[in-house]
């Protein structure tokens, strides 16, 4: 950890110095506010001790223009200061203000706690940025472009959108993205796998239960309508729903209304629906499995994700971005595809899909060493 001591006053610095060094920290110094933004430019640090009224520029110019190149926090110190000064500092930037002449005690819990605050923040980026490539939208392909047009229009209204296409095609992808590229996209997405849940469950799920409204209910629940109230609601492998749940979830899109099941109170929800299924849903509606007018509900807006099959020149794009994040989160250096490797994957028939395809290349770079060739596709595409 590299921590910048900026002060006028050689004692400060030199105290600062050794009670950091002490704590195992590696210390630069500053003797003025032009040289401390120098080595701001110049140098990464992980925090900064910045005394105020300094000659050429005083600390709160340094905080100003050091945080337009740095993401340290500052930790301003002044033996001049006041309340204004120290709301000031703290309006700017600062993680916080510490007056001279300087309590080394607090002093050290105050760079412990800015030390932790900056690790947690980058551990937030790195998780976000995980989380934002799971969900990145992968692809050249003239089927895949209409998919990611269609989320292009369609993202920024309200309209309900029916998803369809086989297993494993990226539908929950499609779902997100109609999200993220909403007004919606600070609130809630609410994912709901109707297949996974028992049919005895699913009204409970979907819309809360008032405690004691039967046995096993010993407290009130807020459903998944409630849950993504002002944001989304998706509604995966919708096909498998009951019908007794299709027609509550009729009424609640119809009113905007849902009523936890043992209780009488109508709630108000905003919610914006997406589902998805892997069903054909005119021939389930046909055979008496899904309500014709639930259907007409939901698929305001119809988007089918094509089978990987029928994409197949995105399979090398694909196969890259895998193992590039595959090899990243296991911390090893990146495999390389060679193209008769390429060849192979493209033209496996990959009735598991995308899904398939993830789980391929995550067997090829656990198993293989820098090059992966046509002869392991060969002998690995398939399970072991």
């Amino acid at each position: 950890m590299k921590i910048l001591i900026v002060d006028d006053e050689r004692s400060i610095r030199n105290s600062l110095r050794e009670i950091l060094e002490f704590e195992k920290y590696k210390v630069e110094e500053a003797v003025d506010g032009e040289e401390a933004l120098e080595k701001i430019k110049n140098t990464l640090y992980d925090l900064i001790l910045c005394d105020i009224k300094m000659p050429k520029k005083d600390g709160i110019e340094v905080l100003e223009q050091g945080l337009m190149v740095t993401e340290a926090p500052f930790i301003m110190i002044s033996g001049h200061g006041n309340i204004e000064t120290a709301v000031d500092a703290l309006k700017k930037g600062a993680y916080d203000y510490i007056e001279k002449p300087l309590d080394l005690n607090r002093l050290l819990v105050t760079v412990r706690n800015a030390m932790e605050k900056k690790d947690l923040v980058n551990e937030t980026k790195i998780l976000k940025k995980r989380v934002s490539n799971k969900y990145q939208m992968v692809g050249e392909s003239e089927m895949i472009n209409q998919v990611r047009d269609m989320i292009n229009k369609v993202a920024p209204t309200d309209a309900r959108v029916l998803i369809t296409g086989p297993n494993g095609t990226g539908k929950e992808l499609v779902a997100r993205q109609l999200h993220e590229k909403s007004s919606r996209s600070k609130s809630p997405f609410i994912e709901v796998n109707c297949a996974a849940i028992p049919g005895e469950l699913i009204e409970s799920e979907l819309f809360g239960h008032e405690k004691g409204s039967f046995t096993s209910a010993i407290k009130q629940r807020k459903g998944d309508f409630e849950q993504a109230d002002g944001g989304t609601l998706f509604l995966d492998e919708i096909g498998d729903m009951s019908l007794s749940a299709q027609a509550k979830v009729l009424r609640a899109l119809e009113e905007s209304k849902i009523t936890r099941i043992g209780g009488d109170k109508e709630i108000k929800v905003d919610v914006r629906v997406i589902a998805a299924t892997n069903k054909d849903l005119r021939q389930e509606i046909e055979k008496g499995n899904f309500r014709e007018d639930l259907y007409h509900r939901l698929s305001v807006i119809l988007i089918k994700v094509p089978a990987l099959k029928k994409r197949a020149d995105d399979i090398p794009l694909l196969a890259s971005h895998f193992i590039t994040d595959i090899s990243a989160g296991m911390g090893k250096k990146t495999p390389e595809f060679t193209e008769e490797a390429l060849s192979e994957l493209k033209n496996l028939p990959w009735t598991g899909n995308i899904r398939e395809l993830r789980n391929v290349v995550e067997r090829l770079t656990i198993l293989c060493d820098e090059k992966i060739t046509g002869k392991d596709v060969k002998q690995l595409a398939q399970p072991l």
